[in-house]
């Protein structure tokens, strides 16, 4: 079996778990017995899942990055 072949019968293997996982984690979530880590990473789960994952921002210094990218030319050779 070739590599692509074998990942997308685990993909699909995966998949057909999404109901029940959905359930398990919908459970945790409602569990008041669960810590509250577990309930907040349950339903963060659930809500990445259902609408995504919220967009990242990627906020660096003021600067122009000269700094960064001296250094990693720098590294290179």
């Amino acid at each position: 079996m070739t590599e692509d072949k074998a990942l997308t019968k685990v993909k699909s293997l995966a998949r057909a778990y999404t109901e029940k996982a959905v359930e398990v984690l919908g459970g945790i979530m409602s569990a008041p017995q669960c810590s509250d880590a577990a309930r907040v990473a349950a339903a963060n789960s659930l809500l990445d899942r259902g609408w995504g994952k919220p967009a990242q921002s990627h906020e660096g210094p003021a600067d122009d990055g000269a700094i960064l990218v001296r250094w990693l030319t720098e590294s290179d050779g």
